[in-house]
């Protein structure tokens, strides 16, 4: 047991190496800066949600060859799209909150096995939950579905523009070999299953304990579940937790600085950079960058009481992360039992 603690705690705090993230930090800070600042000048900061989530397809592939990288940005970028519009309609359509949960919840699991199957890297489904989430969250009309596919698809599409740019400019080979994909097996549909269950439960008991953001608890559970095993999973969780209560700090600082939009522009886009440099390396720190980070386009776009905002970010996240914990535990439990285990 506690050689098992001592895993986890060193997982928690060790940082790897540097492996190129400065250049992935660019390509990040341009794909989503510029979008943004084409909304601040049309004066329409409150699409920004859009053009961020379609902007995150910037940072798929980049352990990835050139080709495959474009190929999965693309991928990614087409479902987070999808990912919005199943948040749009869940929000057009009024459906009560626990619905929603489940809808999301159900999103979770798809992706999950789709992102399996694929080899995305980040793998996953949390960007397409927080994407569904977040919208869900938001008012929508029959109109805000053309919006999202204009937003959203002109960022995807910006994000694949600089990637492209960025490889001509390095004149990298596009012919390298593709990974293998892995069949799809136990291990897969433990994935499914664990996410899907974590995030539905991490909902439930955000809307019934919380009411409001109660996708942050489903982010938070679905981060926490992402792991190949149980060490990972726990290690993945500490780090979100302990990132996001530090993180919450610093957007409380800058909140209360009331910053114009366009100052907020360019913290946001720093934060990005700042992320994109330790994401890969060290998830706490990385957390430090996207929590606050989180709390700013949040607050761009659709403005908050920043108590309210600062207070449901970190109850929603320990809601998430502790459902998560324990729906990895019981996973790990019962992948044991099994005769594939």
């Amino acid at each position: 047991m506690a050689e098992s603690r001592g895993r986890v705690w060193t997982g928690v705090i060790r940082v790897g190496p540097h492996r190129g993230d400065h250049r992935v930090a660019v390509r990040a800070v341009l794909s989503v800066g510029v979008p943004l600042l084409a909304l601040l000048l049309i004066g329409r900061l409150d699409l920004s949600v859009y053009a961020s989530f379609g902007a995150f397809a910037a940072l798929y592939g980049r352990t990835d060859g050139p080709r495959a990288r474009v190929r999965m940005q693309a991928t990614a970028g087409a479902i987070l799209v999808a990912s919005m519009l199943v948040g749009t309609a869940v929000s057009f359509l009024a459906f009560p909150a626990l619905v929603s949960v489940a809808v999301v919840a159900a999103l979770a699991a798809t992706v999950t096995l789709f992102a399996y199957r694929a080899q995305w890297h980040p793998p996953g489904a949390l960007f397409a939950v927080f994407a569904a989430g977040a919208t869900a969250s938001f008012p929508a009309t029959a109109t805000t579905f053309a919006t999202v596919l204009i937003v959203g698809g002109v960022s995807v599409l910006w994000s694949l523009l600089v990637t492209t740019v960025f490889v001509l400019v390095r004149r990298g080979s596009w012919a390298r070999p593709r990974r293998p994909r892995p069949p799809i097996g136990p291990v897969a549909w433990e994935m499914t299953a664990t996410v899907g269950t974590a995030a539905l439960l991490a909902g439930v008991a955000g809307v019934l304990l919380v009411g409001t953001h109660w996708y942050w608890a489903m982010v938070g559970a679905v981060a926490a579940v992402g792991g190949a095993h149980v060490t990972a999973r726990l290690i993945r969780g500490v780090q979100r937790l302990t990132g996001t209560l530090l993180g919450v700090l610093i957007a409380a600082g800058l909140l209360a600085l009331q910053l114009p939009p366009w100052l907020v522009i360019v913290v946001a886009v720093a934060l990005q950079a700042g992320a994109e440099l330790f994401v890969g390396r060290n998830y706490g720190i990385a957390m430090l960058f996207i929590t606050p980070l989180a709390l700013l386009m949040v607050s761009l776009a659709s403005p908050v009481a920043p108590a309210m905002l600062l207070r449901d970010r970190v109850v929603e996240t320990v809601i998430g992360v502790a459902v998560g914990t324990v729906v990895a535990t019981v996973s790990a439990v019962l992948r044991r039992r099994s005769p594939h285990g």
